[in-house]
């Protein structure tokens, strides 16, 4: 996956939680546990893309 492409994911990521957050009306601790979900899933989604969510997985406690 080249950079570009996933610049270009994080930016229409980013359009979309900014819309939702300004537009459609929520409760305020929802939004907050939503925009949770959002960066958790996108950092795990960053770890897969750049081969290091694999490496983590492999490290023994």
């Amino acid at each position: 996956m080249s950079i570009f492409s996933i610049l270009l994911v994080l930016l229409v990521i980013g359009v979309l939680l900014w819309l939702v957050n300004t537009f459609i009306p929520m409760d305020k601790n929802i939004k907050r546990i939503f925009n949770i979900v959002v960066l958790v899933v996108v950092v795990i989604w960053l770890l897969k893309a750049f081969g290091l969510f694999d490496n983590l997985m492999n490290i023994k406690v």
